[in-house]
């Protein structure tokens, strides 16, 4: 064997690609997906599980507790660094492993397959001791930021006195910016390393930070541990008592505890022992790199540093494995310069037992951190997602379908869950699904599919069904079934099971709470990932809801936000913020029959789902069906975190043109370049419905909503005339009762 590289057990060849699944948005892994962006390697697949989404550099922290920093300046923006590598997302955090199965537990999805797998998701907090009291740890820092502003605003406007417990380069340098921070309030700060600070350095480095320290006032208690917490202070092990009001545990790290459970082989600390090529010394096709790694032929200290460097050679090794060959070892450098800022415009450099300390350091650590971060926000267009080549021809027809053993193991995966009624489902599978139409009822039907539009096929069923959900409860029906459309795109079995699976078991779960069991359905390859749903439901035939019922009067209500069709075309160009699309993901999922039903009870007079043809162009709809002029008030119409400014950045959805022009007969007023008045154009996803509500209906139909997490909003009204709709601003003022509608 050659000498550059490693020997290890085969895991076996790839003919058809490999399933990478990275597990954490830790430094290497950003690294790795910056590397895919640039260069991306055909035959991965790759999906990212991270519990954050946006997570903090921790070179940034210390400057953003200090008030240096904006929060999104020290943060990198995983949606955007997953789209440019042409990587699935996945928003859930990793519980456990079965290595034997290759599957990864999470907490919010089915159990995630791989073929190869890498870990980087960081440590966790060292065990607090006991009390608790008025401790803060730092980690998992994503959030530390929040956590330490809400436990300073605790403390109101006296003189603070706060400990730092933990006497490494964090440790110290988060005593510098608490000082920093609460300089104006005459903060105390103590620094309580439980032993030398910096236990690493020299002894000339120990004496440089500690005169540092002391200049700016910064104490230090270095000769016993911390042994107990308590509200108003902490006790020593020596008995001593040291009173503060709030102490940040900075700690070294921990291992994870679910590690213990995964059969991995670990380090004595608990930490997944890997080789020199990153690779687990007991699963092959398991990586690590970063904190959750013990590199047991290159052991170093847990540090950012040594993390950002895995990330290439961890890369090229993955690449080296998908093609056949062997992995090659990596020596990292003996000593890496950590740079301490001390939150007043100087720094100190430390590198093994040597040290300086000056003002150009710390302009020195700004530039690196900030280009660091630039890293990632610099990205090429979107890559497509990797898949393997198809056979020269693929049939159509019936022989375009997904195969037998596929659909036959996802659906035995799925189970059979059936309700009354059904007399012919999944349970035992035939031509077609039977059920008994309920008596004295009406069946309402309605059929909707779309492309996937987000990697995460579980989290796409779940919105799919959802969103095929909506015509029924416009109606004011009750579901009551569903069959299935997917479509998926060619490729190995074991892919197509997976996909399958995940997005059909999102989406029963999202039916059977609706009521309407999984009874069958119809599968197909293509070119993309699509899924849909022909629902049937049954609605009393004297109480059903139409969209011809408004009346001159009514008081127009919208039960949710705007904006899920701007920010999925932001998401797809690589242009949305991670939290936008999170909170329009969020929207997407709210469930429709506990609106409607409330909006019935409160006595709508007509209702609709606003969906592909925007808010206008369902409302115009409306109008066509019943008369009456509608007046709506852009500025009432409420929009979803990060829709305005895609709109004003110019993004729009490929429909939002074709729903102008449907609507430009009946439309006076507003500027349609104006992002208020775009929103009204954009299709929705599993939007929110659109409801005539008597004037006096509306407050305690709003306060009912409200009740149920409804952010609904009284966006305008209806007059008699002709039909038509004028845009207004004002038109909705005083109606919008945001008291009773929650905000």
């Amino acid at each position: 064997m050659p000498r550059d590289t490693v020997a290890g057990p085969d895991i076996g060849a790839f003919p058809d690609g490999a399933e990478l699944l990275l597990v954490g948005g830790g430094h290497a892994h950003l690294g790795l997906l910056r590397g895919l962006a640039m260069r991306p390697e055909p035959r991965l697949r790759v999906t990212l599980v991270a519990e954050e989404l946006a997570p903090v550099y921790s070179g940034m922290l210390p400057g953003l507790v200090a008030g240096l920093y904006e929060p999104e300046a020290c943060r990198v923006d995983l949606l955007r660094l997953a789209t440019a590598a042409g990587a699935r997302l996945v928003h859930d955090r990793a519980t456990g492993l079965r290595p034997g199965a290759r599957r990864l537990v999470c907490a919010r999805h089915p159990p995630l397959r791989y073929d190869l797998l890498s870990l980087d998701i960081g440590s966790a907090a060292r065990p607090l001791p006991p009390g608790g009291g008025c401790l803060q740890p730092v980690r998992p820092i994503g959030d530390f930021p929040a956590r330490l502003a809400a436990a300073l605003e605790r403390l109101g406007g006296r003189r603070p006195r706060l400990a730092v417990i933990g006497g490494g380069a964090g440790g110290v340098e988060l005593a510098f910016a608490l000082r920093h921070r609460l300089a104006a309030r005459g903060a105390e700060v103590l620094l309580l390393p439980g032993g030398p600070v910096l236990p690493r350095a020299g002894a000339w480095a120990r004496g440089l930070v500690r005169r540092a320290l002391q200049a700016r006032g910064i104490g230090m208690v270095a000769d016993a541990a911390v042994a107990r917490a308590e509200p108003d202070g902490l006790v020593l092990e020596d008995g001593r008592q040291v009173p503060c009001d709030l102490a940040v545990w900075a700690t070294g790290a921990a291992a994870p505890a679910w590690l213990r459970e995964t059969g991995l082989a670990l380090d004595g600390q608990g930490f997944v022992a890997v080789d020199a090529a990153l690779r687990s010394i007991s699963h092959p096709e398991v990586f690590a790199a970063g904190d959750v790694a013990a590199v047991l032929a290159h052991p170093r200290a847990k540090a950012g540093v040594w993390a950002v460097r895995q990330g290439p050679p961890l890369l090229a090794n993955l690449r080296r494995l998908v093609r056949g060959e062997a992995p090659r070892p990596f020596r990292p450098q003996r000593h890496a310069l950590a740079l301490i800022g001390t939150a007043d415009g100087e720094a100190i450099a430390l590198r093994g037992p040597l040290a300086w300390r000056g003002r150009w350091l710390w302009r020195w650590k700004r530039r690196i951190d900030r280009r660091w971060i630039a890293r990632f926000a610099e990205l090429p267009a979107m890559p497509a997602m990797p898949m393997p080549a198809p056979a020269p021809m693929r049939c159509a027809g019936c022989g375009g379908k997904l195969p037998a053993p596929v659909l036959s193991a996802a659906l035995r995966r799925l189970g059979a869950g059936e309700g009354p009624g059904v007399l012919v489902g999944l349970q035992a599978p035939d031509d077609a699904a039977v059920i008994h139409p309920p008596p004295g009822e009406v069946l309402v039907q309605s059929v909707d599919q779309f492309r996937a539009f987000l990697g995460d096929l579980h989290l796409f069923g779940r919105i799919a069904a959802n969103h095929a959900l909506g015509d029924i409860h416009a109606m004011g029906g009750r579901p009551l079934s569903a069959l299935a459309l997917a479509t998926l795109p060619h490729g190995p079995a074991a892919w197509l099971e997976e996909d399958l699976h995940a997005m059909l078991l999102g989406a029963r779960e999202v039916l059977e709470a609706a009521g309407a069991p999984l009874l069958g359905g119809h599968s197909a390859e293509g070119a993309e990932a699509a899924l849909g749903f022909a629902v049937t439901g049954a609605a009393d035939p004297s109480r059903l809801l139409r969209k011809g019922g408004l009346r001159p009067g009514d008081l127009l209500v919208l039960t949710k936000p705007l904006g899920t069709g701007v920010i999925l075309a932001a998401a797809m160009r690589g242009a949305a913020r991670a939290a936008w699309l999170e909170a329009a993901v969020a929207a997407m999922q709210e469930p429709g029959g506990p609106v409607v039903a409330r909006l019935a009870a409160h006595g709508a007079t007509a209702c609709t789902d606003v969906t592909g043809f925007g808010l206008l162009g369902h409302l115009a709809e409306m109008l066509r069906a019943g008369g009456g002029v509608a007046l709506l008030d852009p500025e009432a119409v409420p929009l979803l975190p990060g829709a305005r400014e895609a709109l004003a950045q110019g993004i729009r959805s490929t429909l939002h043109d074709g729903n102008a022009a449907a609507v430009a007969g009946l439309l006076a007023g507003g500027d349609p370049e104006v992002p208020e008045v775009a929103a009204l154009l954009d299709p929705q996803t599993a939007g929110g419905f659109l409801a005539g509500l008597p004037a006096e209906a509306a407050a305690p139909c709003l306060a009912a909503l409200a009740a149920i997490g409804c952010r609904a909003a009284v966006v305008g009204r209806v007059e008699a005339g002709a039909p038509g709709l004028r845009l207004e601003t004002g038109a909705a003022r005083g109606l919008r009762l945001p008291a009773e509608a929650g905000g």
